[in-house]
């Protein structure tokens, strides 16, 4: 695994589509890049382990327990382990999704 990788140059969206890539991962944790084209979504689902997005740029909606939270450029969203969440982007949207387990 690298020491470091340029996040920006990872960056690609997929017309109409959704892609992932793990940036880095270890035992207990993992980070992904998600880049979102514009109008897609990912339906509610939970996760095993504690998470939180950063998002790098565009925009949408996350919707965390019912709770709808603005996605932008900057905005971090903390999830507990077990929390039902959605996504949809309403524009060209990227961010990073880091997963551990306590």
């Amino acid at each position: 695994m690298e020491a470091s990788v340029n996040i920006k140059k990872m960056i690609a969206y997929s017309e109409g589509g959704i892609t992932s890539k793990v940036v880095l991962s270890g035992e207990n944790n993992q980070v992904t890049l998600f880049c979102m084209a514009e109008g897609t979504d990912i339906g509610e689902h939970t996760s095993t382990k504690r998470g939180f997005v950063y998002v790098i740029e565009g925009g949408g909606i996350f919707n965390l327990e019912g709770r709808e939270i603005i996605m932008g450029p900057g905005v971090l969203i903390n999830m507990g382990k077990s929390a039902k969440h959605s996504l949809s982007a309403n524009k060209n949207t990227s961010f990073l999704l880091f997963l551990w387990e306590n």
